[in-house]
């Protein structure tokens, strides 16, 4: 439930009740029906986000695949009780775009989903996030390491593979053609 200020109690809430929560200068995830409140990323963050945001979405553009969603849109990946979880950036393909209404938080699992980890993030947190994307129907998850320079991929039969720093993100059967060397990511 949420309060008259707009702050939410210790119930379980709704991905609807969480469209009212108003915390300034926080973001809000919904994990089983629990309220998480976040910081909002830093702006180093933000500006590997908005890189690898211009580099998929012309991609996704130029080849008529779907649509690319910024940092922190809201996916509800699971009910009752309602998980929305928010990556940094998200991809669906055309199939899954009639799920996204103009209101709400569309219930869908996006294709592809990227994480880039803060420097507070808990190694346990972000790895159960990736397994709720997985589980959800997400076909790849990339999480970005900023600090060490790296990627970790991940695919819903279980595999995962290390991008080194001189190495390459691909795109694999979600963004088939789709290639970015690591080192332009992490440009500074």
């Amino acid at each position: 439930m949420i309060d008259g200020n707009g702050i939410p109690s210790a119930e379980i809430m709704t991905a609807e009740q969480l469209e009212r929560v108003q915390i300034p200068g926080k973001s809000t995830e919904l994990v089983r029906g629990r309220l998480v409140v976040l910081e909002p990323p830093g702006t180093y963050h933000g500006e590997l986000a908005g890189r690898l945001l211009v580099r998929v979405g012309a991609f996704v553009e130029s080849h008529r695949l779907g649509a690319v969603f910024a940092q922190d849109t809201g996916f509800k990946i699971a009910s009752n009780p309602d998980t929305v979880r928010a990556p940094d950036l998200a991809f669906l393909g055309h199939e899954r775009l009639a799920h996204v209404a103009r209101r709400g938080y569309a219930a869908v699992a996006p294709d592809f989903v990227a994480e880039i980890l803060s420097p507070d993030d808990q190694p346990g947190e972000v790895r159960a996030k990736i397994a709720e994307w997985l589980t959800a129907g997400v076909r790849l998850v990339w999480e970005l390491d900023p600090d060490r320079r790296i990627a970790r991929i991940y695919r819903p039969d279980g595999s995962d593979s290390l991008v080194a720093a001189d190495g390459v993100l691909e795109g694999d059967t979600v963004l088939p053609g789709f290639h970015c060397e690591l080192k332009d990511l992490y440009q500074d």
